[in-house]
């Protein structure tokens, strides 16, 4: 052996000392297969000279050698030696022993409980293997590896099996794997959840959630195709424009990547697709680069959807494979539209990429924009431009949120932004003084001419001060202080007093202070601390019973139901009741405002023709409302017909109906107490039974929480074929699959643990980007994190420490596919090939742990930040933690990133960068003046002087239009989750306030259940279905509402 060799196999034993934890003491298990282990686990107090001199005794040497070289432990010297060479740290965290547990022989009590096949995927070679072949055991001990014969058999029996598959390139990993659940209780670690009653908590099947085999195979026939057709379109555009007479076709690739290339996809996973073409003349992912549209244009040719989004920060094409007819028409038509320079229609930014699996793509979410300078800023006739776009600052018939919205949007589009703690550090004396400009036009452009009047009337917007530049506004604070004076005004013109004198005087003094507060001489030596003051006054006077009655209004989203009950809370904090009769003067007071705040115009006016039409003494507020419900009901069956979504066999029955809803109202015969109802007559029997039968009309529609949002080139979820969606930057996307298929061949208990947690986070609706809570790459890094440096001892090293130095003689290509990618360093321990090795024959981890003893302490270590009853450790906290799977021991500190509020970053619209963003909802949470969050690629924040981020002078402001539209958007860290690779990227950006109250509910509910699972008690499902409840509960509200609506009885239906 030569001295090359040595040195390599000497490093193996001392990666293999170091992962099996060999320096903290000998396991007090009985190792499943020591001789394997042994050939991989050096002896401790064994230097390297000892080992170059074969002192060490391996595979079948003296055992007296062994035991002799294990008496010896090494010195800090030798420790420090040992790390250096290995490029790794030293794991400090204390090993836990594990208990003297025997592992079991194969008898009786040992079930194999499904062997599951492998299809792994690289072209040309197709290969089945079987992937899990561990049995689990009744008692606490979970999970062991079976006998190197049991394995051959196994593999004899597989290599017979399934014959027919043929897929490749996806890389794609198949689990089929049955999980049962051992949780803790009063026998123990591990002792297993009871199954008997109506709490089912014993098998959680995580086959059953897989994606299956034969989807696999469609989506890689899909990919394929289209990878064929992308080819020929960039081939012939490089042949005959650029004259690469020799461009090889092979070298475009559309390159699978997130859960369904890393081995983590369920069911109906969505496929991403990364579109590269390094030997292109212009990049795929270049700014103008013509390659999207060429590859558009080549799918819609062939018959396919497909919709380029050029606006998001890289292009992103969606593609479908059996587009209706319609949507093809309509996509064919919008193409149209941009050959003729015409634009491009579709969606807005914010709706523009919906990932289920946020994992690695990077362009999942709302985009920001960079401030841009425009190149027409040295116009002298910007200023008069300036004056123009002021005097289009109008109300006119707006709402005053409405109205400043549309303003900032012009602030924007001006080149201007609103001063904030983030970046109140960086805008110049000219840039506040336009803003104070802007808010005084704002103020001058308000359409109540009272408002408009006792603004300018009030010290702290003194059009000297603030004009001259002496004193300061940010325009937040403005509109604050303009709706804190539209309830001032209500106040003074209100006809009802408080409930009682305690409370009236409160809101006097309340009153008072904001008057006061308005007139505040110091408004703008503080202008972001003199926002906060106004804040809480307008707070404070939301909740005065009175004013809230006079600003209630029903909110887009809120179904009638929902602002009576809010109405009817108002009413009592206001000491009346709903009882009708002449002395109720409270009563009629809160109906007119009912009635002024139903969001829906043309309901409005037909509720209020049904109030004057009636006496106003035999009026109660659930009699008004009753109408407006049953006029809403009758709405939402005219849209479901008008969308074509109600059942051919219930449209008759459906307009009778709606017939039926519009009748005059009159008190049943039956239950004359009730109120005016809509009457059923005996022969609208059947038409009743088939609106019961039918259900609510809200969930025939495909409303999502962006409903509004969407348009006609939306792809639908199900009747299209195949879908995915093209990446044109999917460099680090790639690069983070990996990662996590390393780490999926670590151990085999890693998949189903992943997979389990998507699978709960799905079911308890905390999965979802886009509506504040995480995305399940997030979720993975989560539990990566806890077997990596929670667990005891670890399930998995840390692949990013384990990262052997880059060889020096590496070309270029292989330095952006393994060392450093987009700037971004991506090292690793890759060799997939090895750790699976070394997986196979357990010197990966010491940890002998089931899935189930494993989830237990996951749930625990995020349910709370105390110490933990599972692993010697505390649990996470949320408020000042970030997870770094990364960094040696998984965690930082927010204060340490930087990462202790909402921060602004800004993007042109249209700027093909491939950044992280976060999403541009506001957050409520302060950030800290002048700490800016490194940007991403092509997103700059202010402080850059030589970016087009850089603060922007008052020529630019008097320039016009500036070149894009500028937009700030907030990053925020209330739970924060780094990116492994692109570090100055939150991954969970997305998590909203409610958000994260959603997430740790959950996780608390998920360690309340577990550990009184443990103990016996009847406990609810783990896996409990939200959806379905909320399903259920649907149900029981739509009968509610027709009992409302047509009198006691008439609604009830049969709950399934």
């Amino acid at each position: 052996m030569d001295s090359h060799q040595s040195g390599g196999a000497l490093e193996d034993r001392l990666r293999g000392m170091i992962l099996s934890h060999s320096d903290a003491g000998p396991p007090q298990h009985a190792d499943p297969n020591p001789a394997l282990a042994t050939s991989f686990s050096q002896p401790r107090g064994v230097d390297d000279s000892q080992a170059s001199q074969g002192v060490v005794a391996f595979n079948g040497q003296s055992s007296q050698a062994v035991s002799k070289a294990r008496q010896k432990r090494p010195n800090q010297a030798q420790r420090r030696q040992m790390s250096a060479q290995l490029s790794i740290p030293i794991d400090t965290r204390p090993q836990v022993p594990q208990s003297a547990r025997e592992f079991g022989s194969l008898n009786s009590s040992t079930r194999i409980i499904r062997v599951g096949l492998r299809a792994e995927f690289s072209d040309p070679i197709r290969q089945l293997s079987v992937l899990q072949t561990a049995p689990i055991f009744h008692h606490t001990l979970g999970i062991t590896l079976l006998s190197p014969t049991m394995v051959q058999r196994l593999l004899e029996i597989g290599n017979n099996i399934n014959r027919q598959v043929e897929v490749q390139d996806l890389g794609l990993t198949r689990i089929n794997l049955s999980l049962t659940l051992h949780l803790p209780g009063a026998q123990g670690m591990g002792a297993p959840i009871p199954t008997a009653g109506p709490i089912t908590y014993a098998r959680k099947t995580i086959a059953n959630n897989e994606i299956e085999p034969s989807e696999i195979l469609e989506k890689e026939r899909f990919r394929a195709m289209i990878e064929d057709v992308a080819r020929h379109a960039i081939t012939k555009w490089e042949t005959e424009t650029h004259g690469f007479r020799g461009f090889p076709p092979a070298s475009v690739q559309l390159r699978c990547f997130g859960s369904l290339a890393s081995g983590l996809a369920t069911k109906d996973a969505d496929m991403d697709l990364g579109l590269v073409s390094p030997l292109s003349n212009e990049q795929p992912d270049a700014p103008g680069s013509p390659i999207p549209r060429l590859v558009e244009k080549a799918f819609l040719e062939m018959g396919l959807g497909a919709r380029l989004l050029s606006r998001t920060r890289v292009p992103i094409i969606k593609v479908c494979e059996k587009p209706t007819e319609r949507l093809r028409a309509d996509l064919l038509e919008v193409r149209t539209k941009w050959e003729n320079g015409l634009g491009h229609e579709e969606l807005d930014d914010d709706d523009a990429h919906d990932h289920a699996d946020p994992a690695v793509a990077h362009d999942i979410q709302p985009h920001d924009y960079i401030h841009h300078k425009s190149e027409a800023s040295e116009s002298t006739d910007g200023a008069t431009d300036i004056k123009k776009r002021f005097a289009s600052l109008k109300q006119d018939k707006r709402s005053l949120s409405g109205y400043f919205s549309s303003a900032k949007h012009l602030l924007r589009k001006l080149g201007g932004r609103d001063l904030t703690h983030s970046n109140s550090s960086d805008l110049k004396e000219d840039d506040l003084r336009f803003l104070n400009e802007f808010c005084l036009a704002f103020v001058d452009g308000l359409s109540n001419d009272t408002l408009r009047n006792r603004l300018q009337n009030s010290k702290s917007l003194d059009r000297w001060a603030l004009l001259s530049g002496s004193s300061h506004r940010t325009f937040l604070g403005v509109y604050v202080q303009a709706e804190g004076e539209l309830m001032s005004m209500m106040w003074d013109n209100r006809e009802v007093r408080e409930k009682d004198g305690v409370l009236e005087n409160q809101a006097q003094n309340i009153l008072a202070n904001w008057k006061f507060l308005c007139n505040k001489p110091s408004f703008g030596d503080e202008p972001l601390a003199y926002l906060k003051e106004l804040q809480m006054g307008v707070d404070l006077m939301r909740k005065i019973p009175s004013i809230q009655i006079m600003v209630l209004s029903q909110g887009p989203q809120e179904s009638p139901a929902s602002y009576h009950a809010r109405t009817l809370r108002y009413m009592t904090e206001l000491g009346s009741h709903d009882q009708p009769s002449k002395d109720n003067i409270v009563l009629r007071y809160v109906m007119n405002f009912y009635v002024k705040g139903i969001s829906s115009e043309k309901m409005r006016e037909e509720v209020e023709a049904f109030v004057n039409s009636q006496p106003p003494e035999s009026l109660s507020l659930r009699t008004v409302a009753r109408r407006h419900k049953s006029l809403q009901l009758a709405s939402d069956f005219e849209r479901c017909l008008e969308k074509g979504f109600c059942p051919e066999s219930s449209i008759p029955s459906v307009k009778a109906y709606i017939n039926i809803l519009h009748t005059s109202m009159r008190p049943p015969e039956a239950h004359p107490h009730v109120g005016l109802i809509v009457p059923l007559s005996p022969g609208d029997g059947p038409i009743f039974s088939a609106i019961r039968l039918l259900g609510d009309p809200n969930r025939l529609l495909p409303i999502q929480h962006r409903e509004l949002n969407r348009d006609r080139l939306e792809f639908p979820k199900s009747g299209v074929g195949v879908q995915c969606d093209i990446n044109f930057s999917p460099h680090l996307a790639l690069q983070n699959t990996c990662l996590l298929r390393c780490y999926t061949c670590c151990d085999p208990r890693v998949r189903p643990l992943i997979l389990f947690v998507k699978r709960w986070a799905r079911v308890r609706g905390i999965n979802s980007p886009y509506r504040g809570t995480l995305g399940s790459y997030g979720y993975a890094l989560m539990m990566l994190h806890y077997l990596i440096n929670i667990a005891q001892p670890f399930l998995c090293p840390n692949l990013q420490q384990l990262a052997r130095p880059p060889d020096p003689n590496l070309p270029p290509e292989l330095v952006e596919e393994t060392v450093t990618c987009k700037g971004h360093n991506v090292q690793f321990w890759r060799d997939e090939a090895e750790i699976k090795r070394l997986a196979s024959i357990n010197v990966i981890n010491q940890n002998r742990q089931s899935l189930g003893e494993l989830l237990c302490g996951f749930f625990e270590y995020y349910a709370q930040h105390n110490q933990m009853s599972t692993v010697p450790s505390r649990g996470f906290e949320w408020g000042r933690e970030v997870i770094s799977i990364r960094t040696h021991g998984g965690l930082l500190s927010k204060s340490e990133k930087g990462w202790t509020g909402a921060k602004s970053t800004y993007e042109v619209k249209g700027a093909p960068v491939s950044g992280h963003a976060p999403s541009a909802s506001q957050d409520q949470f302060p950030s800290i003046a002048g700490s800016q969050p490194s940007p991403g690629p092509g997103c700059f924040t202010a402080d850059q002087p030589n970016s087009p981020a850089a603060p922007i002078t008052s020529q630019a402001h008097h320039s016009g239009p500036a070149a894009g539209e500028v937009k700030e958007v907030r990053h925020r860290y209330l739970v924060a989750i780094e990116d492994p690779f692109e570090t100055e990227h939150n991954i969970a950006r997305t998590v909203t306030h409610s958000g994260i109250c959603a997430i740790r509910d959950e996780f608390r509910r998920a360690w309340r259940i577990i550990s009184r699972a443990g103990k016996g008690e009847s406990v609810e499902d783990l896996l409990e279905d939200v959806a379905q409840v909320g399903e259920k509960k649907e149900i029981e509200q739509f009968s509610y509402l027709l009992d409302e609506i047509h009198g006691p009885g008439e609604g009830r239906l049969e709950l399934r």
